[in-house]
């Protein structure tokens, strides 16, 4: 949802009340974590939560899990195919029977990094509510773009085998192919984006910092409400506007949250087209259908993350997934937004984004709305997570 998205080891099953087996080290090669299994007796607050309440994130995230295995059956050990299938007899309500579930078919594994960090940045995200229209008008005069027909997609595995998974952005200018184009060209009307306006929002900055999110719902002048969701970037980097404040000396460290660049903004809009223009990023969307009635997809009611299912409020993460395995269970280890109050809850790793770099590295899902937005923006806290991987599978990233 957010921007973008093993042959090794036998896992060796580390029982409670015994010591635990050596760390396994993957290949050299950033990202590069450290996984060290561990027991569940060792997971600081995992007997305190209530792993129940991730059970629909951890189902639908079996359903495309099971199906890309499916996909990949001639090339890949099958991995999901045996916890998922356990699941599938475990009773929803009963509380203690969920937690039993991941106890006896997951194996808890430290996530460290090689330069020895036990603790990495947690950050917050969330599902805005923008206000639109079909029809652009001074009330409603900007533009969220589909992806231009001059983008240019360039899978580098296609040239180079062993940049498998490494992909450009680009577009023409002649013969050769070159960069697209910044934020302050596509809004300047330089990208071929005529007719691609999928629906007119009343405030760039709440367009902005759409495009951070990665998904949103749209309150149309029609009275209709849809969900917009990432489709395409264009391949510049991510620069962020908070950091450019800090460093021009207009807010603090503690000032640059989400709330304190709209206030700038609104205190200074002779500046706002060019602190905007700082980030050179720029996301495009696509309309995104609502799930079937009556599917635990309808009954999650999450934006679609970059594993292809919704994200449950405060039970889903975004990784980095060259460190952490799309789908995978994680147990994180944090606090509450500008707080030493604990968070510690089992997580799915169902998301991905473009600032999202580093083994222990992970956004939060608030959920939808003006709270989930207030928690977003405030949180950026220190956390440690323990990745839960099926027992008897080879480990991700493993060396032999």
């Amino acid at each position: 949802m957010r921007a973008l998205r093993a042959a090794g080891i036998t896992v060796i099953v580390a029982l409670a009340g015994c010591v635990p087996p050596p760390a396994v080290k993957p290949p050299a090669g950033p990202p590069r974590p450290i996984f060290t299994p561990t027991s569940y007796d060792r997971v600081p607050g995992w007997d305190a939560d209530t792993q129940a309440d991730a059970w629909p994130a951890f189902l639908v995230g079996c359903k495309a899990l099971r199906a890309r295995e499916l996909l990949a059956a001639t090339r890949t050990q099958p991995i999901w195919q045996a916890p998922c299938s356990a699941a599938e007899t475990i009773d929803a309500y009963d509380a203690i029977a969920v937690r039993r579930f991941f106890e006896n078919n997951f194996t808890p594994y430290h996530v460290t990094s090689s330069e020895g960090a036990e603790r990495g940045l947690v950050t917050g995200y969330y599902e805005p509510l923008l206000h639109g229209s079909r029809t652009q008008s001074d009330r409603y005069p900007t533009p969220l773009f589909a992806p231009p027909d001059d983008l240019l997609i360039v899978e580098l595995s296609d040239l180079y085998p062993e940049l498998k998974g490494k992909r450009v952005r680009g577009r023409l200018d002649g013969r050769r192919v070159v960069p697209y184009w910044p934020r302050a060209d596509i809004d300047a009307g330089k990208a071929a984006t005529d007719g691609k306006a999928i629906v007119f929002v009343t405030d760039p900055v709440d367009a902005f910092f759409l495009q951070i999110q990665g998904s949103g719902r749209i309150a149309l002048d029609d009275g209709t409400v849809i969900r917009v969701g990432y489709a395409d970037q264009n391949g510049q980097p991510f620069r962020s506007v908070a950091r450019v404040l800090i460093d021009r000396g207009e807010l603090t460290i503690g000032e640059a949250s989400m709330q304190g660049i709209r206030e700038w903004t609104h205190d200074h809009p002779e500046q706002l087209r060019s602190l905007l223009d700082a980030d050179p990023s720029y996301v495009f969307f696509r309309e995104v259908p609502p799930p079937a009635p009556g599917t635990l997809e309808a009954a999650i009611d999450g934006p679609i993350g970059s594993l292809g299912v919704p994200l449950l409020a405060g039970r889903a993460i975004a990784v980095d997934p060259r460190a952490i395995p799309l789908g995978a269970p994680i147990f994180l280890v944090t606090t509450q937004p500008l707080s030493n109050a604990p968070l510690a809850r089992l997580v799915m790793a169902q998301d991905t984004g473009g600032a999202i770099r580093g083994p222990i590295r992970a956004d939060f899902f608030w959920g939808f709305g003006d709270e989930a937005g207030a928690r977003a923006g405030r949180m950026r806290q220190q956390g440690e997570e323990w990745l839960l991987w099926p027992k008897g599978a080879p480990l991700p990233n493993s060396t032999s």
